[in-house]
């Protein structure tokens, strides 16, 4: 007798590959919505990110200006 429609094995493997490939999705779109908020949930604007990278010390002074005026254009 044939269970499962006679897919055997190669079915039980593609049920778990498929679940395995909805909980990734599930799992990246979280971590995407997470990564673009800033604290207390607020979304952060390319200006807030400029101002951390000056604060980290990641770009200088006259880098964060020039890019602070494009900016506000």
């Amino acid at each position: 007798m044939m269970w499962g429609g006679g897919y055997g094995m190669f079915g039980g493997l593609m049920m778990i590959l498929f679940w395995g490939i909805v909980i990734a999705l599930i799992v990246f779109a979280v971590k995407w919505f997470s990564d673009n908020q800033g604290p207390g949930g607020k979304r952060r604007d390319a200006l807030d990110i400029l101002r951390e990278r000056f604060a980290a010390g990641e770009i200088d002074e006259e880098e964060f200006d020039r890019r602070r005026k494009a900016l506000e254009k």
